[in-house]
């Protein structure tokens, strides 16, 4: 899962950005709302974690515009303490959740896993698939039981797969969602990876479909929780 992250605050910013990188996210950094509106309209980010107080365009105007322009992406704002006018404008902005400053990572965590749950219409904290589970809050994965062992990017495409299972996805929409933007990004290594899931998840539950993409399904006789 790919997230843009916009704070002007240094020290806040490498925080959370190696929080979100512990936790199996690949984060994009803006430190401006003109940098986080062109990033936000142009890369197709799973989630953003926005503060409204930035430099050159504050952060309710830029959520305003990604809004005018059909940027659908669930967004969480950062707002300082007893500025309850700044959640309110936020949310008549498009803002889908908020977090007032000073905050735990922790909680930032959790309500990032509950928006992306929200929009990709899974109701529990655990995704599953036929023997196949995945915990996002422990960033840990099992097939019937036992434990997978993944390295971090195995484990970034399993989440995105299983956030979208049953719905075939394209080497490049994988590519975009499991790399941040400094990343030399190569299609091709998607099928390596893919072959690496393979092996640990059982072959069958990967299905190639020719020319369009891959499809996590469960096995035959397993049923989705």
């Amino acid at each position: 899962m790919r997230i843009l992250l916009v704070e002007d605050d240094p020290d806040l910013s490498r925080q959370l950005k190696l929080a979100l990188g512990d936790a199996g996210y690949a984060v994009d950094h803006a430190a401006d709302g003109e940098e986080a509106q062109f990033l936000g309209e142009t890369e197709p980010y799973d989630a953003v974690v926005l503060d409204l107080g930035l430099p050159k365009v504050d952060g309710v105007s830029v959520l305003e515009r990604w809004r005018r322009g059909n940027v659908a992406t669930p967004v969480l704002i950062l707002t300082a303490r007893g500025s309850w006018n700044e959640k309110v404008a936020g949310f008549d902005a498009g803002a889908d959740d908020y977090l007032t400053k000073p905050f735990h990572t922790e909680e930032l965590l959790a309500r990032l896993r509950a928006l992306l749950r929200r929009s990709s219409g899974h109701a529990s904290p655990t995704l599953s698939c036929g023997g196949l589970r995945l915990d996002p809050r422990a960033a840990r994965a099992s097939v019937n039981g036992e434990p997978l062992r993944l390295t971090s990017l195995e484990y970034r495409l399993l989440h995105y797969m299983m956030m979208h299972q049953g719905r075939v996805i394209g080497r490049t929409e994988l590519v975009e969602h499991l790399y941040d933007q400094d990343f030399d990004r190569d299609s091709n290594t998607i099928e390596v990876f893919i072959g690496r899931l393979r092996k640990k998840l059982g072959s069958d539950r990967i299905e190639t479909v020719r020319g369009l993409g891959y499809r996590l399904t469960p096995l035959e006789g397993e049923t989705t929780d």
